[in-house]
């Protein structure tokens, strides 16, 4: 996974510049009033501060839909661009104005890179590490803080402090940023596949995920293409194929799914469990409505939790099944057909199913059908392949699996991907195929809980590994056409992700699914600003001038701008290693788990303060239960508050909508910061101190709740996957109040 990391490392530059652009500023400000005279006028000198603000705010709003029109590489290429201009015209500014135009260049920068940088790593990321690598921003961000800092400290102990070059020098770092974006960074696979451009895409993740065989996540790309759709909770009992799972209700043999090993003669079956099961996600889905605490618990909140309360052990059924889920499903049929579909030919209405590189292994096509054509007779049970290796076998599976690399069904998380073919009875009577897609995840722990006795081929498992228990998500393909299955074609009628995707249409921002992901969203933005860190961040100098530091810097023979800077830099120090504990955690304990463990902690500090505030007692007391509060308030926040918006915002809405939906919450973010601080000074003024930290405690109390109500835990999950439990979750509640 190094490619992955190296590119999010390369991505995250980008918040580097921000966080030493808001840094620097800070400082350089001191020095550009007395040049220009602005004491006297506090509008001006708030606006050369804000300007940056307004043009992030401004490109938000339609950054979204370029990203998804012009890809995510492009606009972090203009986000570097725009923020060497600035840094060039910062460091001429032969005047105010100059410099509000050069702030305003910087702003878009920023407003670019805050955005796309967490889409884009999300998108290129595998889910076991997407939590860490998508906390890096906040890392790189502070980062930046704490080396403009030192740069600005440095600068402000010369006789003549140079503002022009404090803000210029951003164009050296920039520089780098936009040579690592041009020559190093991809485009996301996720949006190439949008865009129909297949090849480019599997090069993309062979580079990401440092192996050849990439199938798996290539048809998973191509299925998240869809927005909606029904989906069903299913549960499978998965075991030899030559084998029943014994004292199981199983559906009949037509609806079970052949799942063949990259081992000769190796294959299991997947067989319907028509029953409730007690550990299964179609017991939990039946009444999950009625397991929510008191009704109040988000039915998707429950749905989410039900997949990581029964995470398989280390050394179970899975690690001996599992990994070779990918090699090859396939759907009954008494024959596979050769032809292969190739990812560049676009399959219109009435043409045949032909790839111009079926036969071939180049780098040009995706070396393996990502759907083959089969017949769909199912009057005849598959026979078990018994002779052939892998390569023997690659004609009529549904995706390839290379030998000696993981599985290519393996979609990350413990998750695997698969289709299946079910017939019924339409209004005429006649029998109606259709092709589903089927993501699947181990449940519970594995065995028997019945006694059943079954044991792999070619292995000595014990009896209690006989076979394993896995959810489904079962819904309709992506690439599914009706109009084509009209055209009683042989097997399956799929068409080309390019004539799928057809744009954004406004109407998919209304699909349950992605308007309870928007909730989500646009409601842990709104909090995470009002939550109190702008208010703590202003009254941190305060705070450790009062507990001593300011004194004795003093008596070191430093200025007051200087001993300012310098108190705010080593604030920024300390925030360093709590991100770093962060972004271990993000995917161990997880979003939802660190946000409801450091919330109560920034609580608490904001009642410390406010009680230090209206008690009265001694200054060393006083400073020093002050100091304690704020440094935990940030260690607090930048763990959990500080990140987790963002990368929550970056996971849970469809590829094709995730674009314009990342906007909105980057829009709301950015307006309820301008609100924030601007409304901190009259805060001040009419409630005081205690009165506004007072405020921040409550709004923390409702975050908690709001988090504990309506946020899911997504670690670990494949994008695709986690916007799938986005539409069950949605359709699920509004069928609950329609009951």
């Amino acid at each position: 996974m190094s490619g992955a990391v190296l590119v999010a490392v390369a991505a995250a530059i980008g918040n580097l510049l921000q966080g030493w652009d808001n840094a620097t500023i800070a400082g350089a400000v001191l020095y550009i009033k007395k040049e220009f005279k602005l004491e006297s006028d506090p509008t001006m000198e708030g606006l050369i501060v804000a300007m940056s603000l307004i043009g992030a705010t401004c490109i938000t709003t339609c950054s979204g839909g370029i990203s998804d029109w012009l890809g995510r590489r492009p606009m972090l290429i203009i986000s570097s661009v725009l923020y060497i201009i600035s840094g060039l015209v910062m460091l001429w500014s032969p005047n105010v104005y100059i410099l509000l135009l050069a702030r305003l260049l910087d702003g878009f920068g920023v407003g670019l890179a805050v955005t796309l940088v967490p889409v884009y790593i999300s998108e290129t990321a595998p889910p076991e590490i997407r939590g860490l690598l998508n906390t890096l921003p906040q890392f790189t961000g502070s980062i930046g803080m704490f080396l403009s800092y030192c740069m600005v400290f440095g600068m402000s102990l010369m006789t003549l402090p140079n503002w022009r070059l404090m803000l210029g020098v951003l164009f050296i770092p920039s520089f780098i940023y936009f040579a690592l974006t041009v020559f190093f960074l991809p485009e996301s696979p996720r949006w190439l596949v949008s865009k129909g451009r297949m090849s480019e895409a599997k090069k993309v993740l062979q580079r990401l995920r440092g192996r050849e065989d990439v199938a798996g996540e290539m048809a998973l790309l191509v299925e998240g293409l869809g927005v909606g759709g029904e989906t069903s909770i299913e549960e499978y009992i998965i075991g030899p194929a030559n084998e029943d799972a014994e004292d199981h209700d199983v559906s009949a043999d037509k609806d079970r799914i052949k799942l063949y090993g990259p081992e000769e003669g190796l294959s299991w079956v997947a067989r319907p469990v028509t029953g409730q099961s007690t550990l299964g996600l179609v017991s939990r889905h039946g009444s999950i409505a009625n397991q929510s605490t008191l009704g109040l618990v988000d039915p998707l909140v429950t749905l989410f939790g039900s997949v990581h309360e029964k995470l398989p052990e280390t050394g179970s059924m899975r690690s001996t099944l599992f990994p070779h889920f990918g090699s090859m499903f396939s759907v009954g049929g008494n024959q596979a057909r050769n032809e292969e579909w190739d990812e560049e030919s676009v399959v219109r209405e009435g043409e045949d199913y032909q790839s111009d590189g079926a036969g071939g292994d180049s780098d040009d096509n995706l070396q393996s059908p990502l759907i083959s054509r089969q017949t769909t007779s199912m009057e005849k049970d598959m026979v078990p392949t018994a002779h052939g290796s892998l390569t023997s076998m690659r004609q009529g599976s549904l995706m390839q699996a290379n030998a000696g690399e993981p599985g290519s069904m393996g979609i990350g998380g413990g998750w695997q991907l698969a289709w299946k073919w079910s017939e019924k009875e339409g209004q005429d009577g006649k029998k109606e195929g259709g092709f589903k897609r089927i993501y699947l995840h181990q449940e519970g722990f594995p065995g028997s809980r019945r006694g059943s006795l079954v044991s792999l081929p070619g292995t000595d498992a014990p009896a209690e590994s006989e076979y394993v228990q896995a959810a489904a998500l079962v819904s309709q393909p992506a690439l599914y056409s009706k109009e084509l299955l009209k055209q009683h074609p042989v097997g399956p009628a799929m068409v080309h992700p390019a004539e799928t995707a057809k744009g954004l249409s406004w109407s998919d921002l209304f699909e349950p699914g992605v308007k309870h992901a928007l909730i989500v969203g646009v409601g842990i933005q709104i909090l995470q600003q009002f939550s109190g860190i702008n208010g703590v961040l202003y009254y941190t100098p305060q705070i450790l001038e009062q507990a001593g530091v300011g004194v004795l810097l003093s008596n070191l023979g430093l200025s007051s701008s200087s001993t300012s800077l310098l108190i705010s830099g080593i604030t920024t120090l300390l925030m360093l290693p709590s991100i770093a504990v962060a972004m271990r955690l993000m995917d161990i304990a997880g979003r939802r788990s660190l946000l409801l463990t450091t919330i109560p902690v920034l609580i608490i500090s904001l009642l410390i303060l406010v009680i230090g505030s209206v008690v009265k007692m001694g200054n060393v007391v006083h400073a020093a239960i002050s100091t304690v509060s704020v440094v935990l308030y940030f260690c607090f926040f930048v763990m959990g508050f500080g990140p987790i918006p963002n990368i929550l915002c970056a996971e849970i809405f469809p590829t094709r909508v995730r674009g314009i939906c990342i906007a909105i919450c980057a829009l709301t973010f950015w307006i309820c910061d301008i609100i924030v601080t601007y409304s901190l000074p009259v805060l001040l003024k009419s409630v005081g101190l205690a009165g506004v930290f007072g405020m921040y405690a409550v709004v923390c109390v409702i975050s908690w709740v709001f988090v504990f109500l309506k946020v899911p835990e997504t670690k670990g999950m494949p994008l695709e996957v986690i916007t799938e439990f986005f539409s069950v979750g949605a359709r699920q509640v509004a069928a609950a109040k329609n009951n």
